[in-house]
């Protein structure tokens, strides 16, 4: 599109409302101030229209977009804790199953859309890419323009930009000592830390320009912030998973490659005692059940060592031994092992024993045992005198579904049952089928026909209990990301805040002196620099022409003059 030549000599972009030289207005307005919102610069958003980059450019460089995509991320990131996300849930809870059974059919309508993971959802990143998007544009659509302009300004501007301030005001009269006034005035200037422009007697006061950039600044570290925030779904970046580890218990560490592990030596537990008086309250609150005082993991963290030989198993070392306690966590290469939650005297192993319901029976079973790890049970167990038992089906939290079948909660054996096939001596096992019982904590029963009794079955004869620690493993490798982000956003925050871009210009026309000002906040400071600067000498005090009355007589004063152009 073609360029504008302003009156003055400048060549101003397409669209330009004031000219960026001398103010003068390129477009006619029915407004009674100028508009001095960017400058009046042409802003790309408000002059390119036709194709389709220009349609995303404009849709995305609009505040309306901008405002309507926080409030979207606000209200998707308020339904998102409605309910525990699933990385919250239960160790050992499956999704599908734990909305439905706790929160009814909200929360299965809740799996169903998919808000149990909303935060890594493919929609939620895309409204967080969308908000980075719109404030580059944003910032870009009135940056540049913004900043030419306010770089090519002259001293001397157009009567027209001068009069339509909203500080304005001139001297009645010529006043003879008009020079020696702005001089004074000047030095006055320097007093309070203006810089000064001078052209020709006249002359522009500034100060605080950089305050104009905070608001860009201020997007600079948002738009920093934001790419933290969503590299925290990159693995490489951020991990922040819970484990679980039973005593003795060797366990990858997420997000290590499987080059390190971590062994559960020993897990203790420390209570208050019940006859400090310290604690006498604590111990009413929780109806005289024992107050936690501490619990820690001493834990052994191992190294997979490269043996160099093929077919070797894996052969650990280790690296270090660390107590691990709430708030003190053992720290390596960035990664921190957090102690956060436990679980006592968790069922661990069962022991069972085969008893004869045989009446003519002569033998002897008594030493006739098998151990079964409820964590990760064998499925065959070859016993002395030719019995053979295998695990037909096992549910480490049994219940029984809506469709009336047997069925687990999780993985972690809080309520176990096995359905064992016992194979006697006389049974060919590849053959024939075997005897099927139900078995489980107080639990014994022959699964057969109404009528009928199995001529072995398994009994419960011991049980070993082990305790369990919570641990999370957490790297971050964003954290610098969001704190130059946050640095950089408070500095654009400050920078727009405290400071205010404020301008004065004196003007010596043949005498008479011209006085206008503009801040872009805090009005009555630039009115008290004004006062301190014009004090002992002629310079009328500008008037604030958003007083209508003032207004309308300003603008009659000075119509007729719109025609003095800055040479």
């Amino acid at each position: 599109m073609e360029k504008v030549k302003c009156d003055c000599g400048h060549v101003n972009p397409y669209g330009t409302y004031l000219c960026e030289s001398c103010g003068k207005p390129q477009m006619e307005d029915n407004q009674t101030l100028v508009d001095m919102r960017y400058e009046g610069v042409a802003r790309r958003s408000q002059t390119y229209r036709k194709t389709f980059i220009d349609k995303i450019w404009n849709f995305f460089s609009s505040v309306k977009v901008g405002i309507w995509i926080i409030v979207l991320l606000l209200i998707a990131s308020a339904i998102g804790t409605i309910f525990p996300q699933e990385m919250y849930l239960p160790p050992g809870e499956r999704a599908a199953i734990y909305y439905e059974q706790e929160y009814g059919i909200l929360g299965k309508l809740y799996f169903q859309l998919g808000l149990h993971n909303m935060y890594s959802s493919w929609w939620y990143l895309l409204l967080i890419a969308s908000l980075g998007v719109s404030l580059v544009i944003c910032s870009l659509d009135r940056v540049v323009p913004l900043h030419r302009a306010l770089k090519t300004q002259r001293v001397k501007r157009h009567t027209s930009f001068l009069n339509r301030q909203r500080l304005f005001s001139k001297s009645d009269d010529v006043i003879e000592t008009a020079e020696e006034d702005i001089q004074k005035a000047e030095k006055a200037l320097r007093e309070k830390k203006y810089k000064i422009y001078k052209e020709d007697g006249n002359l522009l006061a500034e100060k605080y320009r950089f305050s104009r950039w905070g608001p860009y600044v201020n997007h600079v570290g948002l738009i920093i912030f934001l790419v933290g925030c969503m590299l925290r779904f990159f693995p490489a970046m951020y991990i922040d998973e819970n484990i679980w580890i039973r005593e003795g218990e060797e366990v990858v560490i997420r997000g290590t490659d499987g080059e390190y592990f971590l062994r559960n030596d020993q897990f203790i537990v420390e209570y208050y005692d019940e006859e400090d008086e310290r604690f006498r309250d604590s111990f009413e609150r929780t109806g005289g059940q024992p107050v936690v005082e501490t619990y820690q993991t001493s834990a052994t963290l191992l190294k997979k060592v490269d043996t160099g030989t093929v077919g070797v198993g894996t052969e650990l070392e280790e690296v270090k031994q660390y107590d691990i306690r709430v708030n003190d966590p053992l720290t390596f290469e960035g990664f921190s092992l957090y102690q956060v939650d436990y679980k006592l005297n968790e069922l661990a192993e069962f022991t069972f024993t085969i008893e004869s319901n045989l009446d003519d029976y002569n033998g002897d079973l008594s030493n006739i045992s098998f151990e079964v790890d409820l964590y990760n049970p064998e499925m065959v167990y070859e016993l002395d005198g030719g019995y053979r038992v295998e695990i037909f089906q096992y549910f480490p939290n049994f219940y029984i579904n809506n469709r009336g079948e047997p069925d687990t909660r999780n993985r972690i054996p809080d309520n176990p049952r096995f359905i064992f096939e016992v194979f006697s001596p006389e049974v060919d096992h590849e053959e024939e089928r075997g005897e099927l019982s139900l078995v489980g904590v107080q639990i014994n029963e022959p699964l057969v026909d109404e009528g009928e009794v199995n001529d072995y079955s398994i009994r419960m004869i011991d049980v070993d209990m082990n305790h369990v620690t919570a641990l999370t493993v957490r790297r971050d490798r964003t954290l610098p990301i969001l704190f130059v982000g946050g640095t950089i956003f408070m500095i654009g925050l400050i920078q727009g805040s405290y400071w205010h871009h404020r301008r004065i210009w004196l003007q010596n026309r043949k005498g008479v002196i011209w006085v206008a000002g503009h801040a872009n906040k805090n009005w009555h400071g630039l009115k008290k620099d004004i006062e301190f600067i014009i004090e002992g000498t002629s310079i009328p005090m500008p008037e604030d022409q958003t007083d209508e009355s003032n207004m309308i007589e300003e603008i009659e004063g000075v119509k007729g003059n719109d025609d003095a152009t800055t040479k």
